[in-house]
């Protein structure tokens, strides 16, 4: 049902520059011809680049009727490592979760971690760290979602050099590049899961998907908490980071934050680095259908999986 994909790469240049390149593919086939670029400057020598995807994760017993294999999932994938070939500098995959839909994993021998990811995208693509943050589908059979830490959590993974499995040394996170002038932030926002219907009353303005998990009570406060630490992670590392070019991403888009203008303003803030959001949840890959962070900028990405698809707009 699908009829189009977007591909997205970000290029990291002297200058503190962030060029973006999109392509069109319609119908999953050939690539449209042209492409467009959109960036402040046009960088001279580039640093290297990264690409970014979520809401890849699919499962053969839950899924809509516009999603019905894994066709989706792998043409983007296959189109991923194209990408990342032409490019030929890709440093690590940002991957803002829903990963294994719909209930996550229970453990490091899950055979999804085989199933849903390693056999899906190429090894090549797995030759760089996957940096990666839960999704509200990923806790629901995690004991992530009822552990006060993150030894408890199933992919929480403080090994960068252990590519069998995503780079999440905890749930709120930030690793710094000076190579690259760059500071990364992944944050845990599945409080916000309520986030999309602004006249939701108090008593459902929690983590929803927390109703399925073995632990309610315990699963939305650590949500609570989680969502917390995040903020105060991220107004810590916009002030004290030296890097000028910061990528910031969590699972939620930019508009379930209406009510939070202290994080937009964060983001929208320009005065010390070039802030790059990058969210999932709403099954697209735009940067039209989130509120604005002008002069920064924010997209959100659907990778072709999850029970369907929100628009015609799926990629990475």
């Amino acid at each position: 049902a699908t009829s189009a994909s977007l591909s997205l790469s970000w290029a990291l240049a002297p200058a503190s520059v962030f060029r973006v390149l999109a392509s069109t593919t319609a119908s999953f086939g050939a690539r449209a011809s042209g492409l467009r670029g959109l960036w402040q400057k046009a960088p001279q020598k580039r640093k290297g680049s990264f690409l970014v995807i979520g809401d890849w994760g699919w499962d053969d017993q839950v899924h809509g009727n516009d999603i019905l294999s894994t066709k989706c999932q792998k043409l983007i994938g296959d189109a991923m490592l194209d990408k990342s070939r032409e490019l030929g500098d890709v440093k690590f995959i940002v991957n803002v979760g829903d990963s294994f839909y719909p209930r996550g994993v229970f453990g490091k021998d899950d055979p999804q971690w085989e199933e849903k990811w390693r056999k899906i995208y190429d090894p090549e693509l797995r030759s760089v760290p996957w940096y990666s943050v839960y999704g509200n589908h990923d806790y629901l059979q995690d004991p992530c979602a009822c552990s006060n830490g993150p030894e408890g959590c199933a992919q929480v993974n403080k090994d960068i050099n252990n590519l069998d499995y995503f780079y999440m040394p905890d749930v709120n996170w930030f690793i710094e590049h000076p190579e690259l002038d760059l500071e990364v932030v992944g944050m845990d926002l599945n409080e916000y899961e309520f986030g999309w219907n602004r006249q939701a009353p108090p008593e459902i303005q929690c983590p929803l998907d927390c109703a399925y998990t073995k632990c309610q009570t315990t699963c939305e406060w650590n949500m609570k908490y989680r969502a917390r630490d995040a903020f105060n992670l991220f107004h810590n590392r916009s002030a004290k980071s030296a890097a000028k070019n910061m990528v910031v991403f969590s699972h939620y888009p930019t508009d379930y934050f209406w009510n939070h203008s202290h994080f937009l303003d964060g983001l929208s803030d320009r005065s010390r680095h070039h802030i790059a959001y990058f969210s999932g949840h709403r099954h697209s890959t735009d940067d039209t259908s989130t509120i604005s962070t002008a002069p920064n900028t924010n997209w959100v990405v659907g990778g072709g999986g999850g029970w369907n698809c929100d628009s015609t707009k799926q990629g990475f």
